[in-house]
């Protein structure tokens, strides 16, 4: 009992003291945790959990919408994306479908994995231009 309660509170400070780079990393890795969760209750037949993870999932989607800055063109097309992919989850909810949640799955993978390397290159220049090298 005594570790869960560290955990949590290690998992809280992370999110309190993340950047909003790395909160949206959080945010990607949240999504395919309970992506793959729901995928797990439909193999199970477990109705109710493939419910709540799929909505979950759904919920972040709606968050990375609302943190969009439409000042950049890209926006609009992450916002369509987005969009999609929350109609798909919404489609592999009712239909109990695997498949699409693997589609939704692949997506969110390679935002994530987009993501990771612009996070890697904005510190290799923040380092850069302190003059850390």
């Amino acid at each position: 009992m005594k570790m869960q309660k560290q955990y949590e509170t290690y998992q809280q400070n992370s999110v309190l003291t993340a950047s909003p780079g790395e909160l949206t990393l959080m945010l990607y890795n949240g999504c395919l945790k309970f992506i793959h969760q729901a995928q797990k209750a439909i193999q199970e037949k477990n109705i109710e959990v493939k419910h709540i993870n799929i909505t979950k999932a759904q919920n972040i989607l709606s968050e990375l919408i609302s943190t969009l800055n439409y000042d950049y063109s890209i926006s609009s097309e992450m916002r369509r994306l987005y969009d999609y992919m929350i109609s798909r989850l919404v489609e592999a909810n009712i239909k109990n479908d695997s498949l699409i949640l693997k589609e939704v799955e692949e997506m969110i993978t390679e935002f994530r994995d987009t993501w990771k390397e612009v996070l890697v290159i904005n510190r290799k220049k923040q380092y850069n231009s302190n003059g850390l090298v």
